[in-house]
């Protein structure tokens, strides 16, 4: 052979330097799907804000009232429509009621409100759009067809409706958004089952005959959890704001119970004379609103693995 006498010789070899050693390693270390979602969510400074005013303020509404050395029901005419001071930091109200404490038990209820109803929106949502999407045909035509009916009627109307039967309160409120908030949800996990339901792991699931609610519950739903957490999250400012609204017109929790659409609607009748009544309930609805859309936005791009870099 013409080779056959050829040797290896170190003079054939050279040594690669040391800054040239590390040009073909993995830069980006190896991160789960949460992981990565975790330190893209961390980047953004608005979502992470949002997240820690969410944790601040769901901490001060459980343990804000017991801190206060005033309730929300007593009445002491004689230090009321007082300004804000160091006895009371956001003043009083017509009844000498401590607006801080009403604001932090106010908490407590619109908080409530946006939980539950997300909640609700969350097992019903996904359950109904799950089960109509993988299913499709003469199922998931009947099943939208309700979503749409439901979608039609306004949730106003929803509100009287309930209140002729079961009376005003949290209950109206919350019965009235678990039948409509859920719609939004079904839908979306809906459009994701569809899209989802021919890949290859569904077939396999289905070929060693696995339950249909198994494979939805164990295989789709999971595949869709981005999507769901982002709704879920937008959900909550959305259900705090129709309280607000309703407690607002007089359709929400009574005297001398309050939330934060109630403080509102109280500070309506000396809104000229003493803003501050006002300006504290809006400014706590409209921040906690905020931080929830925050939230979400940056859920939503931290989840979404085209935005990946």
């Amino acid at each position: 052979m013409e080779y056959a006498n050829f040797e290896l010789t170190k003079e054939m070899f050279e040594r690669v330097p040391k800054e040239e050693k590390n040009i073909h390693e993995i830069v980006r270390p190896s991160e789960t799907y949460w992981q990565d979602a975790w330190r893209r969510l961390k980047k953004n400074k608005l979502a992470m804000g949002g997240l820690f005013f969410v944790i601040f303020i769901t901490l001060l509404a459980i343990i804000g009232p017991y801190l206060s050395p005033y309730n929300y029901y007593s009445q002491d005419f004689s230090i009321a429509n007082q300004g804000p001071s160091r006895a009371h930091w956001f003043g009083t109200d017509p009844f000498g009621r401590d607006i801080f404490t009403r604001i932090l038990y106010g908490a407590r209820i619109s908080l409530t409100v946006g939980y539950v109803a997300s909640i609700l929106n969350l097992t019903i949502g996904i359950l109904y759009g799950g089960i109509s999407g993988y299913f499709g045909g003469k199922v998931d035509n009947i099943m939208m067809r309700i979503v749409d009916t439901l979608y039609a009627i306004p949730m106003l109307l929803y509100v009287i409706l309930i209140m002729v039967v079961i009376g005003a309160g949290l209950k109206s409120i919350i019965f009235a958004l678990a039948i409509a908030y859920w719609l939004s949800m079904a839908r979306i996990v809906r459009a994701q089952v569809l899209s989802l339901k021919q890949q290859e792991f569904v077939l396999a699931a289905k070929t060693l005959g696995a339950p249909h609610m198994r494979i939805i519950l164990r295989h789709l739903i999971p595949n869709s959890i981005g999507p769901i957490i982002v709704t879920l999250t937008l959900s909550v400012p959305s259900a705090i704001f129709t309280e607000a609204f309703l407690s607002f017109i007089g359709l929400g929790v009574s005297a001398p119970m309050a939330s934060w659409g109630v403080l509102a609607s109280e500070a309506m009748e000396t809104l000229y004379v003493y803003p501050y009544q006002m300006f504290f309930p809006a400014l706590a609805i409209s921040l906690t609103m905020l931080a929830f859309n925050f939230l979400g936005d940056g859920l939503r791009d931290a989840l979404d693995p085209k935005m990946r870099k």
